[in-house]
């Protein structure tokens, strides 16, 4: 048995809090920091001169040729370099003013859509707009921010290091307030962008999955069954004993194919699974295993259908995974809740050697989790054992996700 983990989701936020990036209270004495906040608010000037001449001309002429052809895709051009010209602010107020900012998602201009759909996506660009007002504001703060800064060098030295705090504060709430992602929206539109593409690939998947099963099991033996049948109908009268051998050749086939359909609809979704829950689902699963697993299932309630199927196959495929590559001697599954966060761990003591790059399972696997904010971890060192955990959102079970058959 392993020892459980914690949430992978709650140290992941921790550490996405990321050092206070608040530099010391300013001293009468110059210190680094102080230093570097003077370069700043000096260079405000020339840089925030780039900057509005950048997006008056560009822009402005953009909007003066939106009568044109090129009118519109030359304004698209110009929030695309105007993005350019946030990524460098963002760089050098970390660099001398120690903000640190996560930078924009990327548009999704590479994936599927038209020219007309990407050329609108690049139109209404929030993060381009924000930077294009970023860089009007700055043309009167930077000749304030240098002029002050300047006089002060020369007439107000001793104070100069309060006198830069102020201003570079400015500059800091100015940065993380328009050069910032917009409350991670931006992100997470390119995450649901992302994960759409995969529910789609991998419900087209499925579905390719079952027509072929049902193309070359099932349907091949109803198509002999059905001709068995009709030469058993011919020869009734006239050889009894032969009709009755075909009749039961038949007989061998529809419960061949009875199989064969059950199988298939396990694989969809098990009537056991819906029933019983993922304690009886899971122990089922291990029982085909070729590899003794002990399964230990220590939940207060039944999570929402939809996370306890994912739940399931994602076990199911992992001990099919040990069966085929493992070489184990034991394994073991464990499933728990903590908080709002569904906890799967599957051990085994194996070869190892697994990874996310060895083949499309592993990666298969990491992409659907991913898909319905779920987590991911593969450990598995070369000689063994291998560990992966895998983390689903809890949601409750409602009164419409059943518990009779599919």
């Amino acid at each position: 048995m392993t020892e459980r983990i914690p949430p992978l989701g709650t140290s992941a936020a921790t550490a996405a809090a990321g050092p206070d990036d608040r530099p010391p209270p300013p001293r009468l004495a110059y210190d680094r920091h102080t230093w570097k906040e003077i370069a700043h608010l000096l260079a405000n000037l020339p840089v925030a001169l780039l900057g509005f001449t950048y997006v008056v001309t560009v822009l402005f002429t953009g909007f003066g040729l939106t009568v044109t052809v090129i009118g519109l895709p030359l304004l698209a051009a110009g929030l695309s370099g105007a993005r350019l010209l946030g990524r460098m602010e963002r760089a050098r107020a970390r660099a001398l003013l120690g903000v640190r900012v996560d930078e924009p998602s990327r548009l999704p201009l590479r994936g599927p859509g038209g020219f007309l759909q990407k050329l609108w996506m690049s139109l209404k660009d929030p993060v381009g707009w924000r930077t294009v007002l970023y860089e009007f504001i700055r043309l009167p703060w930077g000749v304030l921010t240098f002029g002050i800064t300047l006089t002060s060098l020369f007439v107000l030295w001793p104070v100069l290091p309060f006198i830069a705090r102020g201003l570079a504060n400015a500059d800091r709430a100015m940065v993380r307030g328009l050069l910032s992602p917009s409350d991670e929206l931006e992100r997470r539109i390119a995450e649901l962008e992302s994960d759409r593409g995969v529910v789609v690939d991998t419900a087209a998947a499925d579905l390719r999955r079952i027509e072929r099963d049902l193309h070359d099991g099932a349907q091949a033996r109803l198509v002999n069954l059905a001709m068995g049948l009709g030469l058993a109908k011919e020869k009734v009268l006239e050889d009894p004993d032969a009709a009755a051998a075909m009749v039961e050749e038949a007989h061998g086939e529809v419960k061949l194919a009875l199989q064969e359909l059950r199988d298939l609809a396990r694989g969809i979704h098990p009537a056991v699974l819906t029933d019983r829950g993922l304690d009886a689902a899971l122990s089922a699963v291990s029982s085909r295993c070729t590899v003794p697993v002990k399964v230990t299932v220590d939940l207060p309630a039944r999570p929402a259908a939809a996370i306890e199927g994912i739940a399931y196959f994602t076990v199911s495929e992992l001990l099919q995974n040990v069966s085929k590559h493992s070489a184990a001697k034991s394994a073991s599954v464990d499933v728990w809740r903590t908080n709002d966060r569904l906890l799967i761990q599957v051990w085994d003591d194996g070869r190892g050697g697994a990874s996310l790059d060895g083949g499309t399972g592993m990666r298969g696997l990491a992409e659907r989790l991913d898909a319905v904010d779920g987590l991911f971890v593969l450990e598995s060192p070369e000689g063994g054992p291998t560990t992966v955990t895998a983390e689903l959102p809890w949601r409750d079970r409602t009164d419409d996700s059943g518990t009779g058959a599919p």
